[in-house]
């Protein structure tokens, strides 16, 4: 079996649309079945708070509009109707994507894939059918994080705040597979797919009020391979969004009101500085050597030296590579960018064009516009939204190539 897994909060307008894209599905085996599961949730305390109420009633559209659909294999999860909204800290998407998962859990046999979705994200026909083969080429596979592309709205505000957010995503993730890091995907919600028993083997979900996909895509990750690839992409809302406190939605508001800081184009050294340190691994089984990372992780881990401890347990070099490539998973680069970042003044726009010279100097002839619109007015904001989607689309063609050669 299929079972697709949708968070729905304040969906009522966009729901629909995906669930029509579900039931245009093709080309999937007729003894698959699929089973198409909805968590429509909010705090229950949000029906006392005039403000919020709004969401409840719009959720309350939703489970009316559910009820009567005639999706086959639909499951409802009210997470929403008074009394049984989310009480006290535990609510958000995580709670939702928990909720869903776990419930498939307790009915799914092993080999049953679980596709993560979003309730305002458009999926083409061939979908479903293309992450049943992929599953099928690669049966140890344990997840897929599925390439994705935002298409424009046409209103330009919030086309400049998608182009510059999905620029930092398809940067930050070209530096991670050019210096070999094990946590090269991008995770987003809506385009994630598991085996039941990869599920199974981590010992479920934590919910997190947001950032579960990333934290669910890394506890996979140290436990086996990731595809990265697809030839159907999955086609996020482009649209300004609070129901998360980080992540695409609030990254548009934040970004359409220019703050950026929490989004910024990393200088590429920094990466090299990483890779430099996975480099070492090896030598670091038998030796102490310095590494580029050091005073960061002392300061992290509140420990002298981690590999320590790493040496100790582990009996072979393989297993040490490994443990440290665990210790020193995703969430620490990102802390490591982010510190070192804010130790030196950083141009967004002059850390990409350094990118581009260094690494890749065939983007220059591709933009007949970088030299008037980058090296005299290095500034985002001026760009032309054409500009911007150029930026994107070269970026996106690396990624791709790296995800194919994968």
């Amino acid at each position: 079996m299929i079972h697709l897994a949708i968070p729905a909060m304040n969906e009522a307008d966009y729901l629909p649309h995906t669930m029509q894209c579900i039931q245009n599905q093709h080309g999937l085996d007729p003894d698959i079945d699929v089973h198409t599961w909805v968590c429509v949730n909010q705090p229950d305390q949000y029906w006392q708070d005039q403000d919020r109420r709004h969401i409840c009633e719009n959720n309350h559209k939703t489970l009316e509009y559910l009820q009567t659909h005639p999706t086959k294999d639909l499951h409802i999860i009210d997470r929403s109707s008074r009394g049984q909204g989310w009480k006290g800290k535990y609510h958000g998407v995580g709670a939702a994507r928990k909720t869903l998962m776990d419930r498939v859990d307790q009915l799914a046999a092993p080999d049953d894939i679980i596709v993560s979705m979003d309730a305002d994200t458009f999926y083409g026909a061939g979908y479903l059918a293309s992450v049943v083969q992929l599953f099928s080429n690669c049966p140890d596979a344990v997840a897929l994080s599925n390439p994705y592309y935002h298409k424009l709205s046409g209103e330009e505000a919030l086309d400049r705040a998608m182009l510059r957010y999905e620029i930092y995503m398809r940067y930050y993730a070209i530096n991670m597979w050019r210096i070999g890091s094990h946590y090269n995907f991008t995770a987003l919600g809506s385009a994630i797919a598991l085996p039941v028993w990869a599920y199974r083997k981590i010992g479920g979900m934590t919910a997190k009020k947001s950032g579960e996909d990333f934290y669910l895509l890394q506890k996979l990750r140290k436990t086996g391979h990731v595809i990265t690839y697809n030839h159907e992409k999955v086609f996020p809302g482009t649209r300004f969004s609070d129901r998360v406190f980080f992540g695409t939605g609030p990254a548009l508001i934040k970004g359409s009101q220019g703050l950026w800081e929490s989004y910024p184009i990393y200088d590429h050294k920094l990466f090299d500085k990483v890779g430099q340190t996975y480099s070492m691994f090896p030598a670091l089984y038998d030796t102490k050597v310095k590494t580029p990372m050091d005073d960061f992780l002392s300061v992290q881990f509140k420990e002298t030296d981690i590999f320590d401890a790493l040496r100790k347990n582990t009996s072979n070099r393989e297993m040490f590579v490994k443990a440290c490539h665990h210790k020193i998973d995703g969430l620490r680069v990102l802390q490591f960018l982010k510190t070192s970042q804010s130790n030196k003044p950083w141009c967004d726009e002059e850390n990409l064009l350094s990118f581009f010279q260094l690494h890749h100097p065939e983007s220059l002839l591709s933009f007949s516009s970088w030299d008037e619109d980058i090296m005299k007015n290095p500034d985002f904001s001026t760009f032309s939204i054409a500009f911007l989607d150029k930026i994107r689309n070269f970026l996106m063609k690396i990624e791709t190539n790296y995800q194919k050669n994968q």
